[in-house]
């Protein structure tokens, strides 16, 4: 009968170490790290993989994701240099790197890192005027920053990047804003449209100007070549004559030729349309034109 009791216990006890081996087998996923105390102290920091703690000796004291953290301030009422309350709402890029320091190094991380980063931007909008202000985001990221990594790195927190979300300045100087921002608007719509107008007329002026310019060049060339023409005419009647001239030459005409030629142009002259008439002083009378006359027909009858 003892030795069933003894049976039974020990099967129990092998029953109880199995399961206290069971619920004592932990397995570390991605991205993830523990921190383990033993018997109150730290003792190890489980990376991923499978780990066995000590039952009843050995605790899992926190959890800690290794991945990078997101944090969305709220917005911090802030005052800069030229006595303008405003406010700043901030966001924290941030990750763990040391997972002990992190468990012991501070008692509520988040809540440091808010307040550090508020008493910080604080700081740095106190030097800045407003429109300083809102146009300096990036030397107030790079700032903050600064500040939050050297002074979380005691808490193994890395500070990645610091982004200033919002700055929501006070409504009336924002109406002002407004209102400077549309007078210049219309003072760049007046300045385009002024500018347009003048290029409008100079492209105007200029047509005009291009234009006369062609019309005076065409009239130019109408006169250059009426001129070449009347040049050309006044050549080729020159050379006719001319030619009738050296033709005349070479043909040696006779006296009785030039009498009949001289008897033309007198027929030509007193055609009744002249005036006056100019009788050559070598036409000694019309018996002797004629005569000449008759005696150029004879010769020529005989030819």
């Amino acid at each position: 009968m003892d030795g069933i009791f003894t049976g039974i216990a020990i099967i129990a006890l092998i029953i109880i170490a199995i399961l206290l081996i069971v619920t004592n087998i932990r397995i570390v996923p991605q991205a993830r790290a523990y921190v383990i105390e033993r018997l109150g102290a730290y003792s190890d920091t489980w990376q991923v993989g499978l780990h066995i703690k000590i039952p009843l000796i050995d605790k899992i004291s926190k959890k800690v994701s290794l991945k990078e953290h997101v944090i969305d301030f709220p917005p911090q009422p802030v005052i800069t240099k030229d006595n303008v309350t405003m406010e700043i709402d901030t966001v924290i890029y941030f990750q763990i790197t040391d997972p002990k320091l992190y468990a012991y190094g501070v008692e509520n991380p988040m809540a440091a890192i808010e307040n550090l980063t508020a008493t910080t931007l604080r700081n740095i909008i106190g030097e800045l005027e407003l429109d300083g202000t809102l146009t300096s985001r990036e030397l107030i990221n790079t700032k903050i920053r600064l500040v939050l990594d050297e002074a979380t790195d005691p808490w193994g927190i890395k500070i990645n990047r610091v982004e200033v979300k919002n700055i929501i300045p006070p409504r009336d100087i924002q109406n002002a804003m407004e209102k400077q921002m549309r007078a210049e608007r219309e003072r760049r719509e007046a300045i385009l449209r002024a500018e347009g107008e003048k290029k409008s007329a100079v492209l105007i002026a200029e047509g005009k100007k291009e234009a006369r310019i062609l019309e005076a060049e065409a009239q130019k060339q109408s006169a250059i070549k009426a001129a070449e023409g009347e040049s050309q005419a006044i050549l080729m009647v020159q050379k006719a004559t001319a030619d009738g001239i050296r033709m005349l030459n070479e043909s040696a005409p006779t006296d009785k030729i030039i009498a009949l030629k001289s008897l033309d142009s007198f027929a030509a002259a007193a055609d009744g349309k002249a005036t006056k008439i100019i009788i050559p002083s070598n036409i000694q009378g019309i018996a002797g034109l004629a005569t000449s006359i008759t005696e150029l027909v004879k010769d020529t009858n005989v030819e």
